[in-house]
C-alpha cells in the first residue's frame, strides 16, 4: 500500500495522527492553569508536534484532531456558547503560511459544538511574539474587538497558551465590543505546571531549541 501522508505526531507512514500518537494525546495530562484560562494539553510531545505540523508544514488536517481532544477534554459542550472566535496571528506570519493556524483550530472546535464560527478581533500592528523573549511577551499583542449584537456567549481560542498576553488582550478587546461573557481555552500550554514539574517551551519554533526565560 502506498502512503501519501504521515503521522503529525512521530511521521510514521498512514493516518493524519498515528494510534500510539492518538493514545498519547489522550493520556497526555492536563495543565493546570492560573485564572480562567482552560488548556487541553501540555506543549509537549504529540500535541506539540501536532501543532507545529499545523503552523510550519501546513498539516490542516490535524486540526480536527486537536479540536476533538479540545472538546473532549475540556467538556466544552457543558459551556453552552453562541459562537466561537480566535485570537488571530499578526496579517504577516498569515500571509507567508498562508493560513491562521487559530483560525484553523477555532473552526474545528466550532464544527465539533455544532456552533457558528466568526471573526471578532483584529490584531494591530506590532511585533510578532515569536522570538520574543518571555518579559517581551508580558506586555502581548494589541486587538480591536468586532461589537455584536446582541451580545453572544463566545469562546475564544488560542493555540498555544505561554504567558497568558495574548488572551488578555484579546479578552479586553472583546470587552471593549461589548462581548463580556467570554470562555478563554487554548489548545495547549508551555511554560506551565504539568503535575509536579514546570516546563519552559518556546511555543513558535519547530525546533524550540530556545527556552523561554
Amino acid at each position: 500500500m502506498l502512503f501519501t501522508e504521515s503521522c503529525a505526531g512521530c511521521s510514521a507512514p498512514g493516518e493524519t495522527l498515528c494510534r500510539r500518537c492518538r493514545f498519547a494525546l489522550v493520556s497526555a495530562p492536563q495543565p493546570h492553569l492560573a485564572g480562567c484560562v482552560r488548556a487541553a494539553l501540555p506543549f509537549d510531545g504529540v500535541a506539540r508536534q501536532a501543532i507545529l505540523g499545523l503552523k510550519y508544514r501546513n498539516r490542516r488536517r490535524v486540526a480536527a484532531v486537536l479540536a476533538e481532544a479540545v472538546v473532549r477534554r475540556l467538556a466544552l459542550q457543558r459551556d453552552h456558547v453562541d459562537l466561537v472566535t480566535w485570537a488571530p496571528t499578526g496579517a504577516t506570519r498569515a500571509a507567508g503560511r498562508g493560513f491562521d493556524q487559530s483560525e484553523i483550530l477555532a473552526r474545528a472546535i466550532a464544527r465539533q459544538l455544532g456552533v457558528p464560527c466568526r471573526r471578532l478581533l483584529y490584531r494591530c500592528h506590532g511585533p510578532a511574539q515569536t522570538g520574543r523573549t518571555r518579559a517581551e511577551r508580558l506586555g502581548g499583542p494589541a486587538f480591536r474587538g468586532r461589537a455584536v449584537v446582541p451580545a453572544p456567549r463566545v469562546l475564544l481560542v488560542d493555540d498555544v497558551h505561554t504567558t497568558g498576553a495574548t488572551l488578555t488582550a484579546a479578552l479586553q478587546a472583546l470587552a471593549a465590543g461589548g462581548v463580556a461573557d467570554v470562555v478563554p481555552v487554548a489548545v495547549a500550554a508551555a511554560g506551565t505546571y504539568v503535575g509536579e514539574h514546570v516546563r519552559h517551551v518556546t511555543p513558535d519554533h519547530p525546533s524550540g531549541a530556545r527556552a523561554a526565560a
